[in-house]
């Protein structure tokens, strides 16, 4: 288990975030624009400057370094790429763990020739998740991985990302606006609002029986048409 103890963030004597939650396998953490997730990742990678970052405390058995036991997925495959280099030296691995990883993506090794144009949305998601397993995360974290592309190609991502979650087991935070997205992956869910958790717990039970009005129009907006709501 990770425990995140503390995570407290200010700007201009204002407080943006303060929370504390754990993740025991995969938690997504969820909330509108503006909620405070991805100011929490970047606290947690220790990417905030130290005017705002006021309070850190997190606990595991490994250290929670960019590139060391921890991999991050961003939003955009777009930008997270240099576009000037094939992507064979995207990765700092040798040539044949490239290809494995590639494979593992589902991608064919011959696309590692290729240059980040050459490459469809989804082609380059699945070379962003290789090049952060290529670091042997033990938390791989995801930072709206979705936003970017279209439903099918969403859906397809989602699955794999899955499928690597069961075989690698790794511990994944999921920041997300999308509840639909993070619901095949997660196994608990913390509600953001206002940089405070409004409700948390697991995922199944939250949907199912939201106790808070911010957590029932979230579900709504992403859920009209559930089952489970009518």
């Amino acid at each position: 288990m990770i425990e995140i103890r503390k995570v407290k963030i200010s700007h201009q004597e204002k407080t943006l975030v303060d929370i504390a939650f754990n993740i025991h396998t995969s938690v997504a953490l969820v909330g509108m624009s503006g909620s405070g997730k991805s100011l929490t990742l970047k606290a947690i990678l220790n990417m905030l400057p130290k005017s705002m970052l006021k309070e850190i405390e997190v606990m595991c058995d490994f250290a929670l370094e960019r590139g060391v036991g921890v991999a991050v997925i961003p939003q955009n495959p777009f930008t997270s790429l240099s576009p000037m280099s094939r992507i064979k030296k995207q990765f700092f691995v040798p040539e044949q763990e490239a290809r494995d990883l590639m494979e593992l993506v589902g991608l064919e090794k011959e696309m590692l020739e290729r240059f980040p144009a050459e490459l469809s949305g989804g082609q380059l998601q699945r070379v962003v998740i290789a090049i952060a397993l290529s670091h042997k995360p033990r938390l791989l974290m995801l930072d709206e991985p979705t936003t970017a592309l279209d439903s099918s190609t969403k859906e397809n991502i989602l699955s794999l990302l899955k499928e690597l979650k069961e075989k690698m087991d790794f511990y994944m935070l999921f920041v997300s606006h999308d509840i639909a997205s993070v619901e095949e992956l997660c196994d608990e869910i913390v509600i953001l609002k206002e940089g405070k958790i409004v409700e948390q717990g697991r995922l199944t039970s939250v949907l199912a029986d939201p106790k808070e009005s911010y957590t029932k129009a979230l579900i709504e907006s992403n859920f009209k048409n559930r089952k489970w709501r009518e």
